[in-house]
């Protein structure tokens, strides 16, 4: 959807009035004469919905159209009372998408649940003289216990992530409604890319551009989520916004046979790690091969193998402590210090993770962004796309496919692919 932004134009009443009075003074009282004129009729302003309707879906669109005129600005003020006064303002300007001729102004996203809109509409005729609409209503409030929400967002705003990071947003109860849904979520970057969303699960949606994110950029993403009906009854209460900056651009690769981890930044090689990988006694102790991206880290972490399942007592059983330990897997794979294992360098020997010496450890430690990139080789454990961040594993082709809008996302702000309003409205 793309949409115009207006500059707010002098009204001009006074005008067509002193035309009015030159028109009443052009006659004559002996041989009158009608006097033809070239002036165009004002231009006709209709806004829907309607002057005065009450609780109306919060997802209505609102239309304008002009007929004998261009329409030359929309305003909509929402108003919900004292949570107005708490939420900043600015996440609940309107953007709307003119037609071709600018007669037909729809609006891009919801409104806000409960509250009272103001819409101001101006259209221009020929002569460039200007008329003005106004429609008040009031839009539906969501019920509680039946509001979307958000319970946690991957980057949170401010932070500076890897090339590789993907957008999450955890949603804090089940959408059905996913294409409005994805519509409702525009990501924008100073770097120009496609992307989509996909869904990890009803609670969970992933946006991931087609290739890295172009390195040293900043990203906004804006959830528009208020009057979207993510499922049956149930509507978005509230607009969400955060922004991140991609850093440099760190990709570590590792073959495993090879015993080391090649550190790559902004292109140029930078380091060589000595490493012990998986020692691939059974799937679980195998290294994953696959595009993994940085998730959590820990300077100290105890590892027990009973949080996979693996029990005391069990085969394989462990409990040990670790320093500068960062996750890539959420099956339990990390990349952090083993000071005690003799092999690095040499042979494969750990529970699946990836073994480093102290120093080197404290190093990737403090150095990699959650959303730098490993990728490993070299294994015949195949990293799942849905373990941890393993968003790169599919193809752009499957990833767009499996998108609910099945359309991409260009992030250069021209907006999202479809529609955000109700089916029937």
């Amino acid at each position: 959807m793309t949409g115009k932004t207006y500059a707010a134009r002098p009204r001009r009443f006074g005008a067509v009035l002193a035309s009015l009075a030159l028109m009443a003074t052009a006659c004559t009282s002996g041989d009158a004469e009608t006097q033809s004129s070239d002036e165009a009729a004002p231009a006709e302003i209709a806004i829907a919905p309607g002057d005065g309707e009450e609780n109306l879906p919060p997802n209505s669109p609102v239309t304008v159209t002009s007929d004998g005129g261009s329409i030359t600005d929309v305003r909509i003020d929402q108003s919900v009372g004292e949570e107005s006064e708490e939420e900043d303002e600015s996440l609940y300007e309107m953007s709307g998408s003119l037609n071709e001729d600018d007669t037909e102004w729809v609006s891009d996203w919801n409104l806000r649940p409960g509250a009272e809109v103001v819409v101001t509409a101006t259209a221009e005729n020929g002569d460039g003289e200007e008329s003005e609409l106004v429609h008040e209503f009031t839009t539906e409030a969501a019920p509680e216990g039946q509001r979307l929400g958000l319970t946690s967002n991957f980057p949170n705003s401010g932070d500076t992530v890897g090339v590789g990071m993907p957008v999450i947003i955890n949603f804090d109860r089940p959408v059905t409604n996913k294409v409005e849904v994805e519509n409702s979520m525009d990501v924008q970057s100073e770097e120009e890319i496609e992307g989509a969303w996909n869904w990890v699960d009803d609670q969970m949606a992933v946006f991931r551009p087609q290739e890295y994110w172009e390195p040293h950029q900043q990203v906004s993403v804006d959830l528009n989520l208020a009057g979207v009906e993510s499922a049956d009854g149930v509507y978005g209460n509230r607009n969400y916004a955060f922004d991140f900056e991609v850093g440099r651009e760190l990709i570590a690769t590792m073959h495993v046979p090879d015993h080391e981890m090649e550190i790559e930044i902004d292109g140029e090689h930078d380091r060589t790690f000595e490493v012990s990988n998986g020692a691939a006694n059974r799937n679980f102790d195998t290294t994953s091969s696959g595009t993994h991206v940085l998730m959590e880290r820990y300077e100290t972490l105890t590892m027990d193998s009973a949080t996979l399942g693996i029990n005391e007592g069990d085969p394989g059983y462990y409990r040990l402590d670790v320093q500068y330990a960062v996750r890539t897997s959420n099956s339990g794979e990390f990349i952090h210090e083993m000071s005690s294992n003799g092999n690095i360098g040499s042979a494969n020997t750990s529970n699946g993770c990836t073994n480093l010496r102290m120093d080197d450890a404290r190093w990737f430690f403090e150095n990699t962004l959650m959303g730098d990139v490993v990728e490993t080789t070299g294994t015949d454990r195949e990293f799942a796309w849905n373990n941890g961040w393993g968003y790169w594993q599919k193809s752009w082709e499957e990833w767009l496919e499996e998108s609910e809008t099945g359309e991409p996302q260009v992030t250069d702000g021209s907006g999202t692919p479809g529609p955000v309003h109700g089916e029937d409205l």
